[in-house]
């Protein structure tokens, strides 16, 4: 064979062999028994679920827990196909595997519009995840965990289930179709029983069955009730472990001071009045960390030795490329960019351009969204043991691999090296999506001579420091005809990207073409445009971003919703009524949004007030991580010009609801948030220096300023959807469009902050 024929013959069979990859299925998810390690007393029985002899089941969690209940959720579905005893069950954080890769989220980034089912969209969902389920991330984010979980969690149960009802047959020669299982007890007719813990030495020792028969929707005991969090019990006895209260022998604390200017480093410093305190054992330089900004840290016996010592080191800094950065100029300047910039085209359909000029009425209108901050209740921490060669974390993050990542670069050391030990996280919101604190509280520990370091972020480095929800300016024009139709709806807006930075820090990868996250929220909804272009230009700017609970749903809704409330006012039209006849082949939004117009009484007039404070009803519905959500708010704003949100009432189709307790907390909490950014949140950015420090100046809604919230779930079969998120983005237009019915002030920057309004007597 002569070389020639030789590349022919290898390429040909190696494109054969990629193309009978490719029409294979993802791998199955299910793992082995090895999959986990082992522990005395019990046996698993795949990658998701060991048991005890003590009959005690622990269901095996891939994703962080940070308020959000998804350990309940999680542990119902595999529970319930294994009909185990609830009492008795408990979960456990996994171990880094490719099973426990988060596929659902990454599948859902794809730039799709919701009703784009053609051959390509299918094709690119089955290669992503065929490529994710082994070459991807553990990440809790995108409200993709019940989704991502909700048939693998099952396959495991009722896999697990099936070993036990085998190993019971084989021991009393019966057929297994006459075996029952309930509450971890497996019963045969002829009054033979046995416990989990009694057949699990048994069932440990057969094959495991990938194709075991799931429940149907009938038969669920535990999926689709109001469960409550099966964590409770060691929160409320303050057992409970997140990140800032690991505890170990001879552990050290670390405080850290950071350039004031973001992306500053460290001239030089004078550690001489801190190494003078009582209890300072080291006052350390310490880089900035993908992505994050340099500083000095004081290590110190205790936490409050560390906190007053580091306030002593006297630090020269160099403030960098960003000494001049105004927060003020980037949003001005995201505005001039959209004077000649057209943007990438997430969707486009009919000839704009002519349906504009054919228009009876053209509406346009510039909406902004600030800078935000996470301002997770937990501030940032992270402890990190270094000693031979090899290291422990224990972090409160959303990202265990990257975490791990971050702490071997760190430390000069590989991957495999380093043990991560997820706690739980004191809120997320995707600021731990991020894994500076990682890589700066590893580098801490190398001077701790083999002992425990905890790293402690102040409030105030947590706000000035953080990776934030990036600014947005859009644009809009749309055009009615002469009976109040929509005719045309153009929109383009203007921002930072997240994924290609992110790519960049974590990866060494070049930047990507398309970032959806840039335009979800104005690209995929489910409005019947007649003619439409949605677009978005990215504009590369220094200011660190990340992840924010919703990402581009959170400032796009308020964008779009907003300016389609300005276009049926134009079009002298009744808000809900103009939405329904822009769904007219979406039911399941037009029902949604109806059932929130019938709930909240919309349509019929507001009891006056005799105090003289005007009231107002807004709308708004929005799609975002696979549900559909609407809201009525209702406001009131006071002879003193003051801004009330009193009432919220919120409808939401998230498919099948397998906890409902957890969704109306999820709703709740998402709506609170959403409202903390709506009327208070905005970073403001100084000679590069962020203004905001605590939450006397960066304010959440308190519990009297908390309106009250009415929820409703629609019932559905269907497969399960986000729910963390999807609750926030309609919040801010419909008090937006509330303040409007009340006032006639149309406000489209946000925060939303009132003019004086002038008495009309």
């Amino acid at each position: 064979m002569n070389r020639r024929t030789f590349v022919i013959r290898t390429v040909a069979a190696a494109g054969a062999l990629g193309i009978g990859w490719s029409l294979l299925p993802p791998r199955g998810r299910l793992g082995d028994r090895d999959t986990l390690p082992a522990k005395p007393g019990e046996a698993a029985l795949n990658g998701w679920v060991r048991i005890g002899t003590d009959n005690h089941v622990t269901v095996i969690m891939s994703k962080s827990e940070m308020g959000q209940g998804i350990h309940t959720t999680l542990a119902m579905l595999l529970a319930d196909e294994l009909d185990a005893d609830w009492s008795q069950v408990r979960t456990e954080m996994s171990p880094q595997r490719a099973i426990y890769n988060n596929i659902a989220t990454v599948v859902d980034g794809l730039p799709f519009h919701p009703d784009d089912d053609g051959l390509i969209r299918r094709t690119a969902e089955w290669m992503t995840a065929k490529v994710i389920r082994d070459s991807g991330l553990m990440l809790t984010g995108g409200s993709s965990s019940t989704k991502d979980l909700w048939l693998p969690m099952r396959q495991a149960g009722a896999s697990a289930r099936a070993m036990l009802v085998r190993a019971a047959a084989d021991a009393w020669q019966v057929p297994a179709a006459d075996i029952t299982v309930a509450k971890g007890v497996v019963q045969h007719a002829s009054g033979r029983r046995a416990t989990f813990g009694e057949l699990i030495a048994a069932a440990a020792l057969l094959p495991v069955p990938g194709d075991a028969p799931l429940k149907t929707a009938a038969q669920f005991q535990l999926i689709g009730t109001p469960m409550r969090r099966i964590e409770n019990a060691t929160k409320l006895a303050g057992t409970a472990t997140f990140g800032i209260d690991v505890a170990l022998p001879g552990m050290r604390y670390a405080s850290v001071v950071m350039c004031p200017t973001l992306g500053g480093t460290v001239q030089s410093f004078d550690a001489g009045a801190a190494t003078a305190m009582p209890g300072v054992l080291h006052v350390v330089q310490v880089d900035g960390y993908h992505g994050g900004t340099a500083g000095v840290a004081v290590v110190a016996d205790t936490p409050w030795h560390a906190m007053m010592a580091v306030n002593a080191v006297k630090v020269t800094w160099n403030h960098g490329a960003m000494a001049d950065l105004s927060s003020a100029q980037e949003i001005d300047r995201l505005a001039k960019v959209l004077d000649t910039a057209d943007g990438h085209a997430y969707y486009s359909h009919g000839d704009v351009d002519m349906a504009l000029q054919s228009a009876a009425t053209r509406i346009e209108a510039e909406y902004r969204a600030p800078y935000l901050a996470h301002a997770a209740m937990e501030p940032i921490n992270c402890t990190v043991q270094f000693a031979n060669g090899r290291a422990t974390v224990w972090a409160s993050t959303q990202v265990p691999g990257l975490a791990r990542r971050a702490a071997a670069r760190a430390l000069g050391i590989s991957d495999g090296d380093v043990d991560v030990q997820v706690q739980f996280l004191g809120g997320g919101f995707g600021r731990r999506l991020v894994v500076d604190f990682v890589g700066q509280a590893a580098a801490i520990a190398k001077v701790a001579n083999g002992a425990p370091v905890q790293v402690i972020w102040s409030r105030e480095q947590d706000l000035r420091h953080d990776f934030y929800r990036p600014a947005c300016v859009a644009r809009f024009t749309a055009g009615i005809d002469d009976a109040g139709r929509l005719l045309a709806w153009r929109n383009t807006s203007a921002g930072q990207a997240l994924l290609p930075p992110i790519l960049r820090r974590l990866f060494d990868l070049p930047g990507i073409p398309l970032d959806k996250t840039t335009s979800e929220g104005a690209f995929d909804q489910a409005y019947e445009y007649p003619a439409a272009r949605i677009a978005h230009e990215t504009v590369p700017l220094p200011v660190p971003v990340g992840f924010w609970r919703a990402v581009g749903h959170s400032h796009q809704a308020f964008f779009t919703e907003s300016f389609i409330d300005e276009v049926a006012h134009m079009a002298r039209q009744d808000p809900v009524a103009f939405r329904l006849a822009l769904l007219t082949k979406h039911p399941r939004h037009a029902r949604v949004l109806q059932r929130v117009a019938a709930l909240s009484g919309w349509g019929t007039p507001m009891e006056p007030l005799s105090d003289g404070s005007r009231t107002g009803r807004g709308v708004a519905l929005h799609s975002s991580f696979g549900s559909v959500v609407a809201q009525v708010a209702e406001v009131r704003v006071d002879a003193a010009h003051v801004l009330h949100v009193t009432r919220v009432v919120c409808v939401i189709d998230c498919g099948f609801p397998v906890n409902p307790n957890m969704i109306r907390q999820q709703v709740e909490g998402g709506i609170v948030f959403g409202l903390s950014a709506a009327l208070h949140g905005e970073i403001t950015i100084e000679k590069g220096q962020v203004q905001q420090g605590n939450f006397n100046d960066y304010q959440a809604v308190r519990m009297a300023g908390t309106p009250v919230i009415e929820v409703e779930i629609i019932p559905s079969t269907e497969h399960p959807e986000g729910v963390g998120e999807p609750p926030l983005p309609p919040i801010a237009p419909a008090v937006a469009n509330a303040i409007f019915a009340a006032t006639n002030q149309r406000l489209r920057p946000l925060p939303l902050r009132l003019a004086r309004i002038e008495s009309t007597a």
